[in-house]
């Protein structure tokens, strides 16, 4: 096995925020960041060349060089799934998926790059007459988004490591920051997009679910303002403060999530007999003191957000750690896919 490099740059293409990291590996377990950026966007970049312009802008705000790169897609034509097949070599499922998508995954996916692993069972998941059946996480993008992705990356960062969806790089993210949870309890993710929401859950390592919800920032946005009648600006304000009145707007907002999480975590519970103790909220909405208030209260169980960056050492400047300190829950995603290099995976 190729050795692992000792430092990678992180790219997370969101499609109105793009953010980056530097990481280092310092031997055993030390991680350090050593730089970070972010660069709002005001429209979806969809050409090659616009998007290179603003990469290049990143990387050149971030500063630093590393021996790798990894990518990070956010898309709300992504495909993310959990099958079940008889045991199959993964380049072979990957064209029989390609050709019998219909089948396979109910979604025509001649048009699509598709890439697909084997999920690891633990013991206590296997179910009996089953032992020659597998689980496999599906991921892929419209093969124009990718070929798109690999013309910019190839003009304006060279050669790229990894390219995975946003919603794994999250799942990657939290394994790096909750080792312990990842490993040994049932633990339930949220990743709240632009456009849509990404639920995944998963017992002691096992991922047994992968969810896309219809729903996202703009959509919360969207109802708030409606609710409210006030500017997004206004709504911001009120959010952070826990206006009273805009906490019974974001529960009425955020009814339909709830509804879809309150199903995922049945699904677990009654499925594989485990509880969730807490939920874990990423994303951008998760700066939300008030949605994350509200969540909770839904759900009935502790609702927060998590960083993993604040899983490195630092070895920013005193200017840049002040930056962070507001930054660096957006850098999940990031991290996840600059960390799964380190780990030499």
């Amino acid at each position: 096995m190729p050795k692992a490099p000792t430092s990678a740059i992180g790219l997370d293409l969101g499609r109105y925020a793009l953010k980056s990291v530097l990481i280092q590996r310092k031997g055993g377990d030390r991680y350090i960041l050593t730089h970070f950026a972010s660069l709002p966007v005001t429209e979806p970049l969809e050409s090659a060349d616009v998007l290179g312009q603003q990469v290049k802008a990143l990387l050149k705000s971030m500063g630093g060089s590393a021996k790798a790169y990894g990518v990070a897609v956010s898309s709300p034509e992504s495909l993310i799934r959990i099958i079940e097949q008889p045991e199959t070599p993964p380049n072979i499922l990957r064209d029989a998926l390609r050709l019998n998508g219909m089948a396979l995954l109910n979604q025509d996916c001649k048009e699509f790059v598709l890439d697909c692993d084997e999920i690891p069972a633990t013991e206590s998941s296997l179910e009996p007459g089953q032992a020659n059946r597998k689980r496999y996480l599906v991921a892929g993008l419209p093969r124009t988004q990718v070929s798109m992705l690999c013309q910019m990356l190839d003009t304006n960062v060279g050669l790229v490591d990894v390219l995975q969806l946003a919603p794994i790089c999250a799942l990657n993210a939290f394994e790096f920051a909750f080792p312990s949870v990842f490993n040994t309890q049932a633990f339930f993710l949220v990743e709240i997009g632009h456009l849509n929401s990404t639920v995944m859950v998963g017992v002691k390592r096992e991922l047994v679910l992968v969810r896309t919800i219809d729903f996202g920032g703009k959509a919360l946005m969207e109802a708030l303002t409606g609710l409210s009648g006030e500017s997004e600006e206004l709504v911001f304000k009120a959010l952070e403060q826990e206006d009273e009145v805009m906490v019974e707007y974001t529960r009425v907002a955020v009814n339909a999530l709830v509804r879809e999480i309150q199903s995922s975590i049945g699904f677990l519970e009654h499925r594989h007999e485990e509880t969730v103790s807490k939920v874990f909220v990423s994303g951008g909405a998760s700066k939300s003191q008030t949605l994350l208030k509200v969540l909770g209260e839904e759900l009935e169980l502790p609702c927060e957000s998590w960083s993993a960056v604040s899983k490195c050492e630092s070895s920013l400047s005193a200017n840049r750690a002040a930056s962070l300190s507001r930054e660096e829950l957006d850098l999940n995603v990031a991290c996840g896919v600059a960390t799964e290099i380190l780990k030499g995976i």
